[in-house]
């Protein structure tokens, strides 16, 4: 059975980029994410049972389980100018009672071009101890950000982000062949109400190869959608862009949990702020990590 849920996912990683931005005038992602190697065993070793991932399995949960999520926005001209970086930290525990998750120590720092260091990180207080369960349909909804500020796009995007990467890592072992590219969502509309609509024009996710990785033998996942258009329409800014994103997720082959994730994403458009003619180019560039903590 194919699942929809990660159509409307797919979209965040671009669309919540893109408000932060229109929300502080400018905001955008830094490629600071390191795409660890993948040690992928030689031919030869492998049996025939390597070539498939284990079928009709759940992530084993025997306890509480805590990762750091670090993303990187960067903001920059058309021209390559860094106008300004955004870092944002939380740390996310699933594992728990009746197959909750929560998030703690969500911070934010903030840095004008492209060599000042990052002062102090501001903790986010709204979302310390934000306890739900791991449904991710349910954090689509838009009553489930009920106690968030309006503007509290980052901390959205933090959710989202590990419940997509958690999603292509551990929900598509029955569709994966190694080195078969598996197109998920092929050309869908998303419309955004009171927002605007965004496409995703081709959502691919493909099993790579094997990896060793915090001493665990691991699938290693990639994803990727490239050039989704995208319009904005909200307050009075309009932004007509294009987005790429991509990234990889190591998945224990014995736990099916998450030994390691990227994320990468860029955002190329036009855009047009409340009260003026003239549009501006904007790139903004982002970039994310998703370890276990005891692994660091």
């Amino acid at each position: 059975m194919r699942i929809r849920i990660s159509s409307a996912l797919t979209i965040q990683p671009v669309f919540w980029a893109v408000c932060g931005l229109l929300g502080q005038a400018f905001s955008a992602p830094t490629l600071m994410a390191q795409t660890l190697p993948a040690q992928t065993l030689p031919t030869q070793t492998l049996s025939s049972e390597t070539w498939n991932l284990p079928q009709g399995t759940t992530v084993k949960d025997s306890g509480p389980r805590s990762y750091r999520f670090t993303v990187d926005y960067t903001t920059a001209s058309a021209q390559g100018e860094i106008l300004r970086r955004q870092r944002l930290t939380g740390d996310y525990t699933r594992g728990l009672t009746g197959g909750d998750v929560v998030w703690n120590n969500v911070a934010q720092a903030d840095a004008d071009g492209a060599a000042a260091p990052f002062p102090s990180a501001q903790k986010r207080d709204f979302m310390e101890g934000f306890r739900y369960h791991n449904d991710l349909a349910a954090t689509l909804k838009p009553e489930f950000f009920k106690a968030f500020p309006p503007t509290a796009v980052f901390e959205r995007n933090l959710v989202w982000d590990t419940g997509m990467i958690e999603h292509f890592g551990q929900d598509y072992f029955e569709h994966l062949r190694l080195n078969e590219p598996y197109h998920s969502i092929p050309n869908e509309d998303v419309k955004m109400p009171e927002v605007g609509t965004f496409q995703n024009r081709d959502v691919v996710v493909e099993w790579i190869g094997r990896s060793q990785k915090n001493g665990q033998d691991c699938a290693l996942i990639r994803y990727q959608a490239l050039l989704n258009p995208l319009e904005i329409n909200n307050g009075g800014v309009t932004l007509k862009a294009r987005s790429s994103y991509w990234g990889e997720i190591w998945v224990s082959l014995s736990t099916k949990q998450i030994e390691y994730g990227t994320l990468n994403e860029t955002v190329v458009g036009e855009l047009k702020l409340a009260g003026q003619d003239a549009t501006q180019i904007v790139n903004v560039i982002r970039s994310g990590a998703f370890e276990p903590v005891r692994a660091k």
